[in-house]
């Protein structure tokens, strides 16, 4: 049976979904779990593998650049990607505070959206919980206009336009090339690849994170995915999906555009899907991308018999579930990413509110982390106020003086 191009599309984005999701299973690839690991015990093992996998993508979207593949700015009919990562427009206040929400939410979650996925084929049924909020708090910010007032709109003048200054778009290369004088795309292969020497020295020069092969292969196998999926939607049998779209009265699925994974707008998109009665017009690539991670970590959960399934432990433990799932799904689509939506994809195209983004989300775990530590170990006598003043005095944030509780 032949299929149609955006049949094919979606399909390799479930079966390239599929293979990360059962990776991602394997390895515990998990970006809370590498703030976790940094702020609590001092271990960047997992830290440097999410910094692995930003090296790879980096690297092949500037391969795939300098080789006429794919552009990671514009897709064939002369569209930005979905998310527009790269676009003029710098809405600095929504990659910060979206960013920073979706931190915190990602931490009383007990994982980002990737994660999340993952956990639902190893059995986890608190995860399919913060699914469903995370969907919800998507769905609200991406179709619900009265949510779009309330907490995106306010944010847009305080945004800042790059073309004011000459630049293309909000990507390093033409950021720095408008400055001096030179071409955005040159530029951009340039830092580019100072960025990616600099990343995989850093990585690579811990011995620990060398021998653990978990990852390793954690790392490349994510950056990896990130790169087939920009090679599917904008590669091309991208390119000839994007010429037929334009002679198409209305696009046959939702956000048909250039495109790698991220993790929060699809579940906005499965919101829609659902409510929408299950129209294969509001399938998504994302939607797909979702089904592929819960199934492959599914099969790997069965081949290694680790299935196993899990509730909450408490009334507070779900609430805080619920509480996580929701700032994830609002702060994703704020901050118009995930930890993989603009820490892996975004910042393999360089774009500098990816950067912002990604900063954000780690100081709002880190910090997120600090205050319940705090809380838990100085119980009644940790206030919020007092365990959130002492970490962002451990953060460096705050004056060490200004602390009430003892540093531990």
């Amino acid at each position: 049976m032949d299929l149609s191009l955006t049949q094919q599309i979606l399909l390799w984005g479930f079966l390239v979904a599929v293979v990360i999701g059962a990776v991602a299973n394997k390895t515990n690839f998990c970006t809370m779990g590498a703030v976790s690991d940094w702020v609590n015990i001092n271990d960047t093992g997992r830290m440097r593998s999410w910094l692995f996998a930003m090296a790879v993508a980096i690297t092949g979207v500037l391969i795939m650049g300098m080789t006429g593949v794919m552009d990671p700015a514009i897709t064939a009919d002369g569209n930005q990607t979905f998310p527009p990562y790269r676009t003029a427009n710098f809405a600095w206040p929504r990659y910060l505070l979206g960013g920073l929400l979706f931190g915190v939410g990602m931490t009383l979650g007990s994982g980002c959206g990737n994660k999340t996925l993952v956990r639902i084929g190893g059995g986890n049924i608190k995860s399919v919980v913060v699914l469903a909020f995370l969907g919800l708090g998507a769905y609200l910010m991406m179709f619900n206009t009265t949510a779009q007032k309330l907490l995106i709109v306010p944010l847009q003048p305080a945004s800042f336009n790059f073309a004011a200054m000459g630049a293309p778009d909000q990507s390093l290369g033409g950021i720095v090339g408008a400055l001096l004088g030179v071409s955005g795309a040159t530029m951009n292969y340039v830092l580019g690849a100072m960025l990616v020497i600099g990343l995989l020295a850093f990585v690579f020069k811990s011995v620990d994170f060398r021998a653990r092969f978990n990852n390793i292969l954690g790392g490349a196998v994510i950056g990896l995915g990130v790169l087939a999926a920009w090679f599917v939607t904008a590669g091309p049998l991208g390119k000839k999906w994007m010429e037929e779209l334009m002679f198409a009265v209305q696009p046959p699925v939702q956000h048909a555009a250039a495109q790698s994974y991220t993790f929060v707008s699809p579940a906005g998109d499965l919101g829609r899907w659902i409510t929408g009665g299950f129209g294969t017009n509001l399938l998504s690539f994302g939607l797909m991308a979702l089904a592929g991670v819960v199934v492959g970590s599914l099969v790997w959960a069965l081949v290694s018999r680790t299935f196993r399934f899990e509730w909450f432990a408490s009334w507070k433990d779900a609430g805080n579930h619920v509480i996580g799932g929701f700032l994830m799904g609002i702060g994703g689509v704020m901050g118009m990413g995930c930890t993989i939506g603009q820490g892996v994809t975004g910042i393999s195209t360089l774009a500098l509110g990816s950067f912002l983004t990604f900063g954000s989300i780690v100081i709002g775990a880190a910090l997120t982390m600090k205050i319940q530590y705090y809380k838990l170990v100085y119980e009644e006598e940790a206030t919020f106020g007092k365990a959130l003043v002492a970490g962002l005095a451990d953060m460096k944030l705050l004056p060490n003086g200004m602390r009430s509780l003892e540093q531990i």
